[in-house]
């Protein structure tokens, strides 16, 4: 089950503390997580407004209400906050993708639902990074845009493992397309990117969930009608 604790924003900044430790210069761990978060908070919702690239520090002490002292505490520029913020996204995607719980290690079908269902409610709970992360991407520096590009391929390999496994099985079809996992991202990513369209129609974050899966084994499993319900 999803540990929505863990991806609060309160812990993702915690998890940032931690990371760069070395670099920001408030050492009172309480106080810094609370300042950090009213930050990223900011930086998050006026460039989710604005966009990320037209945002500019003062902006974000405007914004936070943290004076550019303070900002330049946690971070020496808007870049190495950028950097901040998609690494805890990447990071974010390693823990969770990574760690299946055992009941559905064994089972191809199981561990593919698991993916997908797992991938949305995280990005329910992470909606602003998010979107931060795939909307802005086209405006980062080459090395960051780089990083939002590998976080999009470590989904995709997650998925391709449990496909791999599942046609090893017996239980996908041979011919699955090696195209399949970068085609499940886009069905992923348009809960949070357009979820305005999905509101509008009244679609339930466990529509939608599956609505995704079937359509999904629906192009790789081999009897779908063999399938158990609660695949």
């Amino acid at each position: 089950m999803l540990d929505y604790e863990d991806l609060t924003n309160e812990a993702l900044c915690r998890y940032m503390l931690d990371r760069h430790r070395e670099t920001i210069s408030v050492k009172k761990p309480e106080f810094a997580l609370r300042k950090l978060s009213v930050i990223v908070d900011a930086a998050l919702d006026v460039s989710n407004r604005k966009g990320f690239h037209a945002m500019s520090l003062r902006d974000l002490s405007r914004a936070s209400g943290v004076s550019m002292g303070g900002l330049y505490a946690y971070f020496d520029s808007k870049t190495t906050l950028l950097n901040m913020i998609l690494s805890e996204v990447t990071a974010a995607v390693q823990r969770v993708l990574s760690s299946p719980p055992d009941v559905v290690c064994d089972n191809p079908v199981a561990h593919l639902n698991w993916l997908i269902a797992t991938h949305v409610q995280m990005t329910e709970q992470m909606q602003p990074w998010f979107t931060f992360a795939f909307m802005e991407a086209k405006n980062f520096p080459q090395a960051e845009r780089r990083m939002a590009i590998d976080s999009e391929e470590l989904t995709e390999g997650y998925l391709a493992n449990a496909l791999t496994a599942g046609i090893k099985a017996g239980v996908f079809r041979a011919d699955t397309s090696p195209l399949l996992p970068a085609l499940i991202k886009p069905l992923l990513q348009d809960w949070y990117v357009k979820r305005a369209k999905y509101r509008r129609r009244a679609v339930t974050i466990e529509a939608y969930i599956a609505i995704v899966q079937e359509v999904v084994l629906s192009a790789c499993v081999v009897d779908k009608g063999a399938l158990p319900r609660d695949a």
